[in-house]
């Protein structure tokens, strides 16, 4: 049995799951539920992609309705919320053939 840390922590970016807070050096800023859980995945997949699809299904379920455009507008949110408290990890965007994906680079 293992048991999850309550903090995950990417570079100088933390993200309290008990409190859904997103947090650096220079503050922090709590994270609307959807946000936070975007933010959980690409901290624990720091470094791999992850297609906006993918995002859709984990975030909103398997065969959801849910647009791209609603992604990408949570994920404009969370890199405003990331300059908001002076962290230096990025979300950052990768074309492929068949997709854009996202990863966070801290």
């Amino acid at each position: 049995m293992s048991i999850e840390p309550s903090t995950l922590t990417a570079g100088d970016l933390s993200l309290d799951r008990s409190s859904f807070e997103l947090a650096s050096s220079d503050g922090s800023t709590p994270l609307a539920n959807k946000e936070f859980q975007i933010m959980e995945l690409l901290m624990r997949n720091r470094g791999g992609y992850l297609s906006i699809d993918r995002l859709i299904e984990l975030v909103w379920g398997f065969g959801s309705a849910a647009e791209p455009n609603v992604v990408w507008a949570h994920i404009s949110n969370l890199r405003r919320k990331i300059e908001s408290v002076g962290s230096k990890a990025r979300i950052v965007a990768s074309r492929t053939k068949r997709a854009r994906r996202r990863t966070l680079r801290a």
